[in-house]
């Protein structure tokens, strides 16, 4: 049971302040009742919670889990550089929720600006540290559009493991195969920078479009155009944490 400024609060609707002042100015009511509530301090039960805000309905969640359908060109950055924000494609409560931007939703890892596809993000720590430990191996999928056409060989060598310039111990594919001439599925369980170009290039060849289609067994499908997001699924979430929990 929690007050609805704390709710709000906890949303990312606000400080406190902010949130005591959207119910006592009618702009806040919960649930089917379009009357607003004018009580900031009002206990309600949080779980299950759907309340509207300036016209807005907005579901209660204690922890944010989210898929996000990354387009090209938006950085994995609250701070980017030459390109706008990822963040930017989420509403404002999501990038605010625990009261800032530091204690809002985190991407679970990084696409680089150019790469496309699915990204996860969540305030939860355990589970952002979860889904990236490489003690984990959490697999990912990436659809890779390669220069040259590929060859038995360098599939091979992607399975076998080839050497990056910035460590010694070979990095290897944990699957790999040629789902066309310039076509290029990809799965791999590290997240070292730049790894799946490095990769192709190791072996003579070179990535000219990424984009991930699947993390830990989660798969980005068509429902879901670039640039859109949703919450995942109770069951999503749990399948997500029982498969790495799993590899430990």
């Amino acid at each position: 049971m929690m007050q609805l400024q704390d709710i709000l609060f906890s949303q990312g609707f606000g400080t406190r302040r902010v949130c005591s002042g959207l119910v006592q100015q009618g702009r806040v009511s919960v649930g089917s009742d379009v009357t607003p509530c004018l009580d900031p301090a009002e206990v309600l039960n949080e779980e299950g919670l759907v309340f509207t805000v300036q016209g807005v309905r907005w579901e209660y969640h204690a922890r944010a889990y989210l898929m996000l359908h990354k387009p090209a060109g938006f950085e994995c950055s609250h701070k980017p550089g030459a390109h706008p924000s990822v963040y930017t494609l989420l509403p404002g409560p999501l990038r605010e929720r625990g009261g800032s931007a530091a204690a809002g939703v985190q991407a679970v890892g990084r696409l680089d600006h150019d790469t496309t596809g699915l990204l996860l993000l969540s305030d939860d720590g355990k589970f952002i540290h979860r889904m990236t430990s490489p003690r984990h191996h959490v697999p990912k999928v990436y659809e890779v559009g390669v220069k040259h056409p590929l060859s038995h060989s360098q599939l091979d060598r992607l399975l076998a493991g080839v050497v990056l310039d910035d460590d010694p111990k070979p990095v290897r594919a944990h699957a790999c195969e040629a789902a066309g001439d310039l076509h290029l599925r990809l799965t791999l369980t590290e997240g070292k920078y730049h790894q799946v170009k490095r990769m192709v290039a190791a072996v003579g060849n070179r990535v000219e479009s990424l984009h991930r289609s699947a993390m830990g067994g989660l798969v980005l499908g068509p429902e879901l155009p670039p640039g859109q997001w949703r919450w995942l699924t109770q069951a999503e979430v749990l399948g997500l944490t029982q498969k790495t929990a799993t590899t430990v």
